[in-house]
């Protein structure tokens, strides 16, 4: 791979990681909620309508997610058209080790919450987020 193929990619990981972030905030008003509680219900498969947004805390958490998602996917997006030319090795593996954080941590929670269809889910947003991003570029 090449560092501009890098750079495109790690646009496309940042549209992967910020898009949940405006389903999940949507999730937080009755009028908007019904997007993320599809996703939840298609994430802990089968689609079965048992997960909800009844419940106050549950909506604070989907904000809190939403904001968290959407801000860390500007975040990828400002690194590869602002500081990957300087260094992007760095911004390579930064990225790289965060979706792996991620990946480690909402799957084992997932597993954990009774939720273990999200691991497959998981895995393939990992592999979409990640592409290319596995091997350094060549320069």
């Amino acid at each position: 791979m090449t560092h501009s193929f890098h750079k495109f990619w790690l646009k496309i990981t940042a549209i992967v990681v910020g898009s949940f972030g405006p389903v999940f905030f949507l999730g937080t008003m009755d009028a908007t909620l019904e997007p993320a509680r599809l996703t939840l219900d298609i994430l802990s498969w089968p689609v079965d309508g048992n997960m909800t947004y009844d419940a106050p805390d549950t909506r604070f958490l989907s904000a809190l997610t939403g904001g968290f998602l959407f801000g860390w996917g500007v975040m990828i997006w400002m690194l590869s058209t602002s500081v990957y030319d300087k260094a992007p090795e760095m911004i390579r593996r930064a990225v790289l080790y965060g979706i792996l954080s991620w990946f480690v941590l909402d799957t084992s929670g997932s597993i954990a919450s009774g939720n273990p269809s999200n691991a497959f889910f998981n895995l393939l947003i990992l592999l979409l987020a990640v592409g290319p991003l596995w091997r350094p570029a060549r320069d």
